[in-house]
């Protein structure tokens, strides 16, 4: 029977942010969890860095494995650690996440309950100053108010804060390679549902997430999502895979206001504006990836000819 010490592999996909992952690493060894009873694999995404000289500094904290592969995404980056896990369960995060100490603990006892079942955890901005990220996680946290209202029947992950076991994620294929931009964590948990599996959301399973924005970053994470998206629609209806249910304009309607019951007024305005900025850069990602594709088809067909 599985209990709170059941064995799990923790997947951290790294790229070029070594201080990070050091500072994630540190979370990780104050884990309320016993520590013979995890293992963390770092999978280092083709970044310049060597990251031997942080693996070394807690290899005595850690069961920790390092391992490197040429610059492939974050994608292959957790499938590959996947692969060399010993857990029984997997849990995914990410170099710029800080887990909280019961992090573990719950995952656990959740899966306990509930073996066959994707978790998901709640995601906290560690840099509320930063007013870019502050909307970053608004929006995030939005998502999740939507697609996630109802715990025992959730819709949307991101994969810096899941856990599921370890043969349930190899009957499903890992996550999908192709998806190089974005949206990897969207469609694994389309074709998780697809499968008629169940997600369950579990907000008591916090990271800290530290993503530093700035106007442009922000923008160009929009834009990225954009691309994704357009990917995303386009993976699901060539495979004749169901399609998810879009948003109805009371959606974006209430996200507008979204910010205004979460901040002061002044701080929502000024969240609300980059709400606006983030969708309309999203939407030019999708026009930039369907022009991007569109274009790619015509050369092909004439080289072709």
């Amino acid at each position: 029977m599985l209990g709170t010490s059941s064995f799990f592999s923790i997947i951290i996909p790294t790229y070029n942010r070594p201080q990070k992952l050091a500072n994630c690493l540190e979370a990780i060894t104050h884990l309320d969890y016993p520590q013979d009873c995890f293992e963390v694999i770092v999978v280092n995404d083709g970044g310049v860095t060597s990251l031997e000289e942080i693996a070394v500094q807690f290899q005595e904290d850690l069961n920790l494995t390092l391992l490197n592969q040429p610059r492939s995404g974050a994608a292959e980056a957790r499938n590959i650690g996947a692969k060399q896990a010993q857990g029984e369960f997997l849990v995914f995060t990410d170099d710029d996440c800080l887990p909280d100490s019961n992090w573990l603990k719950t995952f656990a006892l959740t899966l306990t309950a509930s073996p066959n079942v994707l978790v998901g955890g709640r995601t906290i901005n560690a840099l509320p100053d930063n007013l870019y990220s502050t909307a970053s996680q608004l929006l995030l946290d939005y998502v999740y108010l939507a697609y996630n209202s109802s715990l025992n029947n959730a819709r949307f992950f991101t994969s810096n804060n899941i856990a599921l076991a370890t043969r349930k994620f190899q009957s499903i294929g890992g996550f999908a390679t192709n998806f190089k931009i974005a949206s990897e964590d969207r469609e694994f948990c389309q074709r998780w549902l697809d499968r008629e599996h169940k997600m369950l959301y579990v907000p008591e399973a916090i990271i800290n997430h530290s993503h530093f924005l700035t106007l442009t970053s922000f923008c160009q994470q929009h834009f990225k999502y954009g691309r994704g998206a357009f990917y995303f629609y386009q993976t699901i209806s060539n495979n004749n895979r169901s399609q998810p249910t879009l948003q109805d304009k009371s959606y974006y309607l209430r996200l507008l206001f979204y910010p205004f019951s979460q901040q002061k007024f002044f701080s929502a305005s000024l969240l609300t504006g980059l709400f606006i900025l983030s969708q309309c850069a999203t939407i030019l990602g999708i026009f930039w990836q369907w022009y991007v594709q569109n274009k790619y088809i015509q050369i092909k067909n004439k080289l072709g000819n």
